[in-house]
């Protein structure tokens, strides 16, 4: 695929406690290829999810891309990766974007893993917020389809000593069981709309699928790619 500047290639990437997913997409974020997943190493270590990361890089080089992105599942500032609660301690501090740019000689931008599905969701009026579900708890908050960054909570106390992440990550579902996991995120969308007042709440992640009670009409359940399709968004984003 012949580079155009004015119209480049990304290969997003979105980093996840179970698995690494990768696509590329065109100037305007619509799939350029299918969408690929390998499980995430265990331990998952700095050296072994980029040895992951590499091998999509190098399948990816066949068709062409000029810029890369990628979600991750912590707090992210200056393109290094201060958190990673579900992965393993080598990723705190660790200068992830640097590392890629230096590795792949290309562009890289990193953000938090639900801002980029945020992004890739979002329609830009007014307050919306977006949660996933997944291996833990992800959130990002827009104004007027501006990103609020820094915003975590995962581990924000929220019932008793219990956080957002403790009961409504993979290990409350697993603890609590599939019907009482849904009267809490029942609980959860009311707490959070009194919370932020949110225009629209988008509800993403692997987890995201076994909602089984009727959202109300601003709540909208947002599928996984858009943790991928956001990924152009970074660029535009100073």
């Amino acid at each position: 695929m012949p580079s155009q500047p004015d119209k480049p290639v990304t290969l997003a990437f979105d980093i996840g406690g179970t698995g690494v997913k990768s696509m590329l997409l065109d100037y305007k974020g619509r799939p350029l290829s299918e969408r690929e997943r390998i499980e995430t190493p265990r331990p998952a270590t700095t050296e072994a999810v980029i040895a992951v990361m590499d091998g999509m890089a190098q399948k990816a080089k066949e068709k062409g891309f000029d810029r890369i992105s990628v979600g991750f599942p912590g707090v992210v500032k200056r393109g290094a990766t201060l958190t990673a609660h579900n992965l393993h301690v080598s990723w705190i501090g660790f200068e992830l974007e640097k590392v890629l740019a230096r590795k792949w000689r290309k562009p890289v931008r990193v953000m938090n893993d639900a801002a980029v599905q945020g992004f890739g969701a979002i329609h830009g009026r007014g307050v919306e917020l977006v949660i996933t579900l997944g291996t833990g708890f992800g959130s990002s908050l827009y104004s007027n389809g501006r990103l609020t960054p820094g915003l975590e909570l995962a581990h924000h106390p929220w019932r008793k000593t219990k956080t957002y992440e403790d009961d409504l990550g993979k290990t409350g579902l697993a603890k609590h069981g599939r019907k009482r996991w849904n009267k809490l995120i029942e609980k959860a969308i009311v707490q959070l709309e009194s919370l932020f007042n949110f225009d629209h709440l988008y509800i993403g992640g692997g987890n995201a699928t076994k909602i089984n009670f009727a959202l109300p009409d601003n709540v909208t359940r947002i599928p996984n790619e858009d943790g991928l399709l956001g990924g152009v968004m970074l660029w535009k984003e100073q």
